[in-house]
């Protein structure tokens, strides 16, 4: 089965190694947002072969031809997920690091209106929040 990120890779013309379909189909099978090193233990169990530089590599190649987003919340390592065209946002638990994906549209919206209030068009933009749990 051909994964979605193998799929844009060939789009892309990128010689697909079994390596960097290994490494394509826990990207996109990822529930999470791995860094390299949760990528490399997920994609060892497949091909005890991989190496953690081949991931290095491979990551920033996907990231460089935009198959993949690369994220730095704070926590001292790069995080990666599929570059799909459904904008979301991200909410970060500091307590434990999980990443919570999110749309609003009142937020969508409020953006909008402040770039058109400070004379931009609006073109892009990355929101991340960071918060902890609320006590009970």
């Amino acid at each position: 089965m051909t994964s979605w990120i193998e799929k844009k890779c060939v789009e892309h013309n990128m010689r697909m190694t079994d390596q960097r379909r290994i490494i394509a189909r826990v990207l996109s099978d990822a529930e999470d947002h791995p860094d390299a090193e949760e990528l490399y233990a997920r994609a060892e169990k497949l091909d005890p072969n991989i190496s953690l530089a081949t991931v290095y590599r491979t990551v920033r190649l996907f990231a460089d031809a935009g198959i993949i987003e690369t994220h730095d919340f704070r926590d001292g390592r790069s995080r990666y997920e599929p570059a799909h065209d459904e904008h979301h946002d991200h909410l970060i638990d500091v307590s434990t690091g999980d990443v919570i994906e999110f749309v609003d549209d009142e937020i969508e919206a409020l953006q909008i209106k402040i770039a058109e209030k400070l004379g931009y068009d609006l073109v892009d933009h990355r929101l991340e929040l960071y918060g902890k749990p609320k006590k009970k």
